[in-house]
């Protein structure tokens, strides 16, 4: 404990806790209280922080501290949150400050070579290969994908460092490089996969079910992907029938028999085993049904639930307004060719309702679902093996009644003499029978395996797990935990570190799942960096999102500042709800601490911290244009309240939704292998005798679709410890009395925003709400209950 006698303080005596066992002891699940006595001087003012010593064989996780009876003060509230390993692990004892915000400038002086010495541990040296009881942040760029001493062909390029592949830090963990190339960071083993470094607060906690998720995606390539692939070579890796795929949710399927079950039983935890898949007691697992086929089998199929999904599905992100007609393309002319759309008036203006292209391109009503140019440049390659994709345009005309209905879609291929001779387009448009209607079908599940692609590797990987990273980073590095915006961004953190680092391991590895089930294949983590070059952080933010992409335009009159072009867009309206709620907590937490733009730009940790994180963690952008400045209270409140919004709503709203729109894999099949079937050719024929069995072997198969659900069950659960948008998970995170009433008021908003989609959800007149399938937009419903929910936004990107 200190007192303000000097520099450093006044130290007060050691206390002992002298009831722990001195002996080595398993860590067990749980909290314990201890009680320490103090001796108390008459002159000692109120500690600022304390000490700690760990004299114990193994590491202890230190939540919270109180000290009691403080005279003229009562009780005085540290929050620990932090593991403390054997005092011969550090080199400094560890300090753990009051729970009450500072300033750097206003930081009691007592305080002030403490809190610099803690962010010069927690910068690190740059050097060595990072142990678990290491306490540092630090930068590295994603070099440790690929595995080019098992394989040549395991190789994958560094991401990051370069104008070919720019991409953001992820966290050093100092391993040594590779015998095959000093550029790559050697791999863990599968089996100590778990022990990838992350600093150890980072970690999941004990009793949280993502030690679940972490053993789970272990346990599928470990002992699971050898059970699915003897399943599925006994079927010839094809479902036989959409009868087949129900069967995986409702009659259930065997898994082989002997010894490779036998593995799985011994090496999965129960409480694992029945959240991969539920088993009972003669082998039969079974995947909890999605809510895409809870009501209606085949809602899904409907043009209107097309249509629908990319309002109010899984990546309702990507829609936007058509301004020009036909659509063109941004792609450079002299490498690509003419990349400019083929869909012509007479395409479409049969599905107009008796209006031109013109009146309704006039009238806003007209959208694209546009995954063209993101894709085009890497057809080539991935079409070289087993996967057979197309670039795509999806039209779409918003209806008198609020709803979008498909007009066309175009496919794309480039020209098979080379790439600068431009585009082989084919279009097709909508029907119900005949080989047409199995033709249409099939041309949108091409557009939906290119939607589920982008989705996992940009919506929601690229744009919040992996831009989020490095805020995590800098701020640990740079803002003191006496900060006030360190408090305000803390909950923001939470596990985000971690389950990145166990991504890098077992999903977007060369070979990981990721590979393994989504159509770019060994290209995807590359076309995620091609994709980053168009990553603008102020374009995160919510509105400007909206008015980017044609959605909604400014308006001083209408609710939120925004008029939406269409009015029934529930990720948008629930989006702006949640984005305008986190803006006034912001607003109203960083007004209290700073009172002049001046206390921004004399705020040395705050400047630092903004500095480091453009130019080391997003360091491939620090010559942008559009980063803010960080020289004002209102740069300030965007920035918080933009990060915020991507790492705890946006990351909701594209991950919770996974399982009950994609776990049924027909709806958003991950994988296409043929192409179209032409006239005049067998193929052709078969889908005139047998539309569903073309329509099967077209998207995912039997493997890919076993992996995919048991991904994404994994992915779309919440932990039975989760802590919500607008809750903390210790009440007393602060002892300043203003933010404190005004996190209260935040929550209220919340709670309202709740009742509010409850309301939205039950008119029917709000028909993108619900659907043909009837499945409620929730995603963007702040709080949930444990598991498998589609709702709930958890405080950050932890899943």
């Amino acid at each position: 404990m200190f007192t303000e006698r000097n520099l450093k303080g006044k130290v007060g005596k050691p206390a002992r806790l002298e009831d722990w066992i001195t002996t080595i002891t398993p860590l067990t699940d749980g909290e314990s209280t201890y009680k320490v006595t103090f001796e108390w001087d008459e002159d000692t003012e109120v500690p600022g922080a304390f000490l700690v010593q760990n004299h114990h064989h193994s590491e202890f996780y230190l939540k919270t501290l109180t000290l009691e009876d403080v005279p003229g003060h009562g009780h005085v509230h540290f929050v620990c949150n932090s593991w403390v390993y054997p005092t011969k692990r550090y080199k400094k004892d560890r300090i753990f400050f009051t729970n009450k915000a500072y300033l750097p400038s206003e930081t009691p002086e007592f305080l002030r070579s403490y809190r610099d010495e803690e962010l010069e541990i927690l910068r690190g040296d740059g050097t060595g290969m990072l142990e678990e009881w290491d306490r540092v942040y630090d930068y590295a760029f994603y070099n440790d994908l690929g595995n080019p001493d098992k394989d040549p062909d395991d190789a994958r390029p560094v991401l990051g460092g370069s104008s070919e592949y720019p991409y953001p830090r992820r966290g050093r963990t100092g391993r040594p490089p590779t015998k095959s190339d000093p550029n790559t960071e050697s791999r863990l083993p599968l089996l100590m996969s778990l022990n990838i470094y992350v600093p150890r607060d980072e970690r999941f906690g004990h009793l949280k079910l993502s030690d679940f998720l972490a053993y789970g995606l272990k346990s599928i390539v470990q002992f699971l992907l050898p059970e699915f692939q003897a399943l599925c070579d006994t079927t010839h890796d094809e479902f036989d029938s959409f009868e087949d795929i129900y069967k995986l949710y409702e009659g259930g399927f065997k898994l082989p028999g002997g010894p490779l079950l036998d593995r799985i039983r011994e090496n999965i935890p129960l409480e694992l085993l029945k959240i991969v898949l539920e088993t009972d007691s003669d082998g039969i697992a079974k995947f909890p049904k999605p809510q895409v086929i809870k009501e209606d089998k085949s809602a899904w199929r409907t043009d209107e639930e097309f249509a629908r999904e990319m309002l109010a599905g899984v990546n309702p992100v990507k829609i936007c307004l058509l301004k020009e007609f036909p659509p063109t393309s941004k792609l450079d002319v002299k490498i690509y060719g003419n990349q400019n759309s083929s869909i012509k008036p007479h395409h479409i203006e049969k599905n107009l309702n008796g209006l031109k292209v013109d009146e309704v391109l006039k009238a806003n009503r007209l959208f694209i679902l546009d995954h063209h140019d993101s894709l085009m440049p890497y057809l080539r390659r991935i079409n070289a093996t087993t996967n057979k994709i197309y670039a795509s345009r999806t039209l779409l005309l918003l209806q008198n009644d609020g709803t979008l209905k498909p007009l066309v879609i175009e496919l794309s291929l480039p020209h098979p003499d080379g790439d600068n001779l431009g585009a082989i387009s084919n279009v097709y448009t909508p029907a119900e029978n005949g080989v047409e209607g199995s033709i249409w079908k099939l041309a949108k599940a091409y557009v939906a395996v290119n939607d589920s692609g982008i989705h996992q590797l940009i919506s929601h990987w690229l744009h919040t797990h992996a831009v989020v990273e490095p805020f995590v980073i800098a701020a640990n590095r740079q803002l003191s935990v006496l900060h006030p915006i360190y408090k305000l961004l803390y909950p923001h953190f939470r596990d985000t570190m971690n389950i990145n680092a166990f991504a890098r391991q077992i999903l977007i590895n060369g070979g990981g799942i990721l590979e393994l089930t989504v159509f770019p294949g060994k290209y995807s983590m590359e076309l995620s960096s091609v994709l980053y070059k168009d990553w603008v952080f102020p374009e995160q933010a919510l509105p400007v999102d909206l008015v980017k992409r044609g959605m909604a335009i400014e308006d001083s009159d209408s609710h939120h500042g925004l008029r939406l072009l269409i009015d029934d867009y529930p990720y948008a309206v629930d989006g702006l709800e949640i984005w305008s709620a986190i803006k006034s907590w912001v607003e109203d937490y960083c007004k209290f601490y700073y009172k002049n733009d001046d206390m921004i730009q004399n705020d040395t940790e705050l400047q630092s911290w903004w500095k480091e994180l453009r130019e080391e963690g997003h360091g491939d952008k620090k010559h942008e244009p559009w980063w803010p400045k960080m020289d004002s209270c209102q740069e300030l409140i965007n920035i918080c309240t933009t990060f915020i919004w991507v790492a705890s709503a946006l990351h909701a709203s594209v991950n919770y939704g996974q399982y009950p729109y994609a776990g049924f894999l027909p709806n958003r099949p991950t994988l296409s292998r043929r192409f179209m079937p032409e006239p005049n050719t067998p193929e052709y024929d078969e889908l005139k005798e047998n539309p569903d069995d073309v329509f099967l072997k077209t998207i995912t198969p039997q493997l890919q679709t076993l992996l995919g659900i048991a991904l994404i069950e994994l992915l779309s659960r919440h932990s039975s410890d989760e802590v919500y948008l607008g809750q903390r998970e210790c009440p007393e995170w602060t002892m300043d009395a203003e933010p404190l009433k005004a996190f209260e008021k935040f929550g209220k908003k919340l709670k309202d925003i709740e009742e509010k989609i409850v309301k939205m959800n039950n008119d029917e007149k709000l028909k993108n709400r619900i659907g043909p399938v009837n499945v409620p937009y929730t995603l963007l419903y702040p709080t949930s209950e444990e598991g498998l929910t589609g709702k709930g936004i958890p405080n950050s990107t932890s899943m």
